[in-house]
């Protein structure tokens, strides 16, 4: 007998942690909070509000007969609807959306309602929105979410990742360790090298993100100011929305004025972004990986937690898995980035709606980042070198010595230096005193001898100590 399904919940049903359709605001809700102001629908509300209100401050200010400039007290009450803009705030507004049908249009009738009972605000009603598209305020409230969310969290989430690796990396700077090229053991280099190579790939790729201009645009239908100059013509519109977009908030919008558009802005400094971040991911995708290995090898242990469960069956486990959870939310970031990436540059003539649902995503794309970067910083912090593994790894593994025997060989020139080595060590087990005797019997100058017979692998590190030590 087939078990019944269980009812749905009624539509508009508050949501629980185990009833939401996202893990992001589901399972992993809390540690996503940071990011929710800025990527939800709320912040996306939030800050057209912001958008609305600094374009109509401005606007006051341009000297305009028909609008003159408003009071202090306006002025303040204005940016107190911006900087107390609440929850109850933002269902009002979708309480007007439903008669709109149009998200935009329903801020623009929220700020008029503010305007009630206030004479001077009233007067000035129309100049809300006044020669704007809706991707004026769209593309612009967009820019202001991801300048939010890259500053507020996104970056402090990858910089705490990169210093906690800078510290292992300084820290186990002098830890030798055996190298694997193709699976097979090879030249050894120490612990902190090899994390100082992520430390060193991550903060340029953070550079990068860090470094793309948010642009915001402010022309009009088709980005020709076509509406402005109707009302005004000899006014220099551009002049003034780039003002508008290049002040800082909260007078202005502290974006990038972006000249030349469609209807929207066209979306290249957000590929430029999502790509960024993707590249950051798949360097963080390679750490995670890096490290699963290691920890399988026993080079690291975890810290066990108090009631915490490996396997339900092999009591013995303690599973990597905060490398696995954040390797799997990265791809998870990463195919949307690289969907967000590919998408969003490209519209049909001057204006199509593609983008705008998928626009919707970034706070889900920038979240599954953000909830993989927590894992790597929880996996990372319990870890545990264990210097035994590493050490037995090394003296099981005489063989990496080749390298140098012949390079010095060579430097003498001992004739078939390379084959000499080949012979000896190739497809064997390679103890030291094979290498010792090969050594003895060179003809190269006493102390050349004696440096190579004082050699193991732990003390073959070349500069890793030093290079990890620079990270």
């Amino acid at each position: 007998m087939r078990p019944t399904p269980a009812s749905p919940a009624p539509a508009g049903a508050d949501l629980s942690p185990i009833s939401a359709l996202s893990p992001l605001d589901g399972r992993y809700a809390g540690r996503l909070a940071p990011l929710r102001p800025y990527m939800s629908e709320l912040g996306y509300m939030h800050r057209r509000v912001q958008v609305e209100i600094a374009w109509f401050i401005a606007l006051s200010d341009a000297g305009f007969e028909e609008f003159k400039p408003l009071s202090p007290g306006a002025r303040t009450y204005l940016l107190g609807l911006v900087k107390n803009f609440s929850e109850a705030d933002g269902e009002a507004i979708k309480a007007i959306e439903k008669t709109t049908n149009h998200d935009v249009k329903a801020v623009e009738y929220w700020i008029k309602s503010k305007f009630e009972a206030r004479p001077e605000l009233e007067r000035a009603a129309e100049f809300v929105h006044f020669a704007c598209t809706s991707e004026d305020i769209n593309n612009t409230s967009h820019a202001l979410q991801l300048k939010g969310a890259r500053e507020q969290v996104l970056l402090p989430a990858l910089d705490a990742v990169i210093t906690k690796l800078r510290d292992m990396a300084h820290a186990m700077a002098e830890v030798p360790m055996l190298s694997r090229t193709h699976g097979q053991t090879a030249s050894p280099t120490t612990v902190g090298k090899e994390i100082a190579n992520v430390v060193v790939r991550l903060v340029a790729a953070r550079e990068r993100i860090a470094a793309v201009k948010l642009m915001g645009k402010m022309n009009g239908a088709v980005g020709n100011y076509n509406a402005h100059l109707a009302a005004w013509p000899d006014f220099d519109w551009e002049g003034f929305s780039r003002k508008v977009v290049e002040t800082a908030e909260p007078l202005g919008l502290g974006l990038s004025f972006q000249p030349y558009s469609i209807q929207i802005e066209p979306h290249d400094y957000m590929a430029e972004l999502f790509d960024a971040v993707a590249r950051t991911n798949t360097i963080l995708i390679d750490l995670a990986r890096d490290i699963w290995g290691y920890v399988s090898l026993g080079y690291f242990k975890q810290k066990l937690k108090a009631g915490e469960i490996g396997s339900s069956t092999m009591p013995h486990k303690v599973n990597p898995i905060d490398f696995e959870n954040a390797e799997g939310n990265l791809g998870l970031a990463n195919a949307l980035l690289r969907h967000l990436s590919e998408k969003l540059p490209v519209s049909r003539w001057q204006r199509d709606l593609t983008d705008s649902t998928v626009l919707r995503n970034m706070g889900v794309a920038l979240g599954y980042a953000v909830l993989a970067y927590h894992a790597l910083g929880v996996g990372l912090n319990k870890l545990e070198l264990n210097e035994e593994a590493t050490a037995a790894d090394l003296d099981a593994s005489w063989e990496v010595l080749a390298e140098p025997i012949q390079t010095v060989m060579r430097r003498y020139g001992v004739q078939g230096a390379y084959e000499k080595l080949k012979e000896v060590t190739r497809g064997k087990t390679v103890r030291a005193e094979d290498l010792h005797g090969l050594v003895r019997s060179l003809d190269i100058p006493e102390a050349e001898k004696q440096r190579l017979l004082a050699m193991t692998p732990a003390s073959y590190t070349g500069k890793a100590a030093e290079l990890a030590r620079r990270s």
